[in-house]
């Protein structure tokens, strides 16, 4: 059996009956469950339709995410999220390059890295490169006047914690910003790079080995297994090439509002709705929701 997830966006919520419906006679399918008014609703399927993409692609010409996916093991024990442009709205390093007075050139770097066309390791150390020089104390400025929460991540977390699961924010940025933003957003650990500064300035260097692809699928083996779990247990997010391991290793990997080469190779993609999507996405309805 498989659960078909039809979701608007929470700031327009506009989806209707009319058109759940619609889907579920095109389907011959079960019953409708609402999980919050006007914004997400599922229903079951035998199996995956055959023209569930051209549905797809209709849905999101309308403003609306569909998703397709077995119904058993839904509910996940473990949260791996990403931060930049995930869990955060912007990408820190970029903002610390436009203090350095090279964000022109970091942004541009950091979207081909993003984008899978530039090896992450050598993008990550040539970007750190240009911020020596820097004051350390620009990371305080950026954290309090550049650094906002995406919608919905306060939410999931503390949904998700509620029910037992454990959450780790997983960074190919920096520990310095992943510290509070963990902290701000409830999640049990966080792991990333560490900057190297000397007398309150930064080196330009990163600490090695660079937490990357690689280490983001490490991180989601560890993390389940030293809870006797496996990486289908999992929930694991993120936008960019550098999340594509753990996202396809994850049981259930989504792809938020993410790069072209991203979503082209995640299934479970939202690119209308905030992270609270992740939640209708595992079947919670909007009364369970912790605020």
């Amino acid at each position: 059996m498989f659960t078909v997830s039809v979701l608007a966006a929470p700031d327009r919520a506009d989806l209707t009956a009319a058109l759940v419906d619609a889907l579920r006679s095109r389907w011959d399918a079960g019953h409708t469950i609402w999980l919050d008014d006007r914004i997400a609703a599922e229903f079951p399927v035998e199996a995956p339709p055959a023209d569930f993409w051209d549905a797809w692609e209709s849905l999101q010409a309308q403003g609306f995410d569909l998703a397709i996916q077995p119904t058993r093991g839904r509910r996940k024990a473990v949260l791996l999220a990403d931060m930049d442009s995930t869990m955060i709205q912007q990408e820190c390093i970029d903002e610390l390059a436009d203090f350095a007075g090279v964000g022109e050139r970091v942004a541009a770097i950091t979207a081909a890295a993003m984008n899978g066309e530039l090896n992450f390791h050598e993008s990550l150390i040539a970007r750190v490169g240009l911020l020596a020089g820097l004051p350390e104390s620009v990371i305080g400025e950026v954290l309090d006047s550049r650094i906002t929460l995406a919608p919905g991540g306060r939410t999931l977390v503390a949904t998700m914690r509620a029910q037992g699961a454990h959450s780790a924010l997983v960074s190919g940025g920096f520990t310095v910003f992943t510290g509070p933003v963990s902290t701000a957003l409830g999640f049990d650990e966080h792991r990333a790079n560490t900057l190297l500064a000397e007398d309150g300035v930064l080196t330009g260097h990163v600490s090695l080995p660079v937490l990357g692809r690689e280490a983001k699928v490490e991180a989601l083996e560890q993390i389940t297994a030293a809870r006797g779990l496996t990486p289908a247990d999992a929930l694991a997010v993120g936008d960019g090439a550098n999340d594509l391991g753990m996202l396809q290793l994850a049981g259930m990997g989504v792809a938020l509002h993410a790069k072209p080469v991203v979503a082209a190779q995640v299934d479970l993609r939202i690119n209308h709705g905030d992270l609270t999507a992740l939640l209708y996405l595992q079947g919670y309805a909007a009364e369970e929701f912790v605020r």
